[in-house]
């Protein structure tokens, strides 16, 4: 008897244990990002959140990593939002920086009269600032005098390479 009642435990057992294996769990793990909590947000809230990102921004790490996630959204920032960037470049002193706002908004805007409307209206942070009151149609970094190599000591490319 006992014989038997062991045999029939053993077929059992790998019934249950098959049975418990063929059940998918039901919970499905649920990922949260920082970003679905900004999917529903308005322009004027993007403009809000990187304009006070950009005047509590107080080293250069900061002010980049800012402008990389501000860049990213599929949208121009608005004015108010590059003049909070370019006053939080000329704080931690950096003028690549400042000068890299104004590229990406370049890059971003849709043709040359929006890109004007743009430095129309930031000439006077520009001229306050003393930052990148070049950069417009009428003259690039490639031809100011301020950033020609000569000024280096260096007149041609290959300057650059002799020891």
């Amino acid at each position: 008897m006992s014989q038997r009642m062991l045999s029939s435990v053993l077929r059992a057992r790998p019934n249950v244990v098959l049975r418990r294996a063929a059940t998918p769990a039901l919970t499905i793990p649920q990922r949260f990002s920082s970003s679905d909590s900004h999917s529903q947000e308005t322009f004027e809230q993007f403009s809000e959140r990187y304009v006070a990102f950009f005047q509590g921004a107080q080293d250069l790490f900061e002010v980049q990593r800012g402008l990389n996630n501000c860049f990213a959204h599929d949208l121009v920032p608005s004015p108010g939002v590059v003049e909070a960037a370019l006053r939080a470049a000329r704080r931690v002193n950096d003028y690549a920086t400042a000068v890299r706002v104004l590229e990406g908004i370049r890059e971003k805007v849709e043709n040359k009269q929006q890109y004007q409307a743009y430095l129309d209206e930031l000439k006077p942070v520009r001229e306050e600032l003393g930052e990148c009151s070049c950069y417009s149609d009428t003259c690039s970094l490639s031809t100011d005098r301020r950033f020609s190599v000569g000024i280096l000591g260096i007149d041609t490319k290959e300057d650059l390479y002799v020891s």
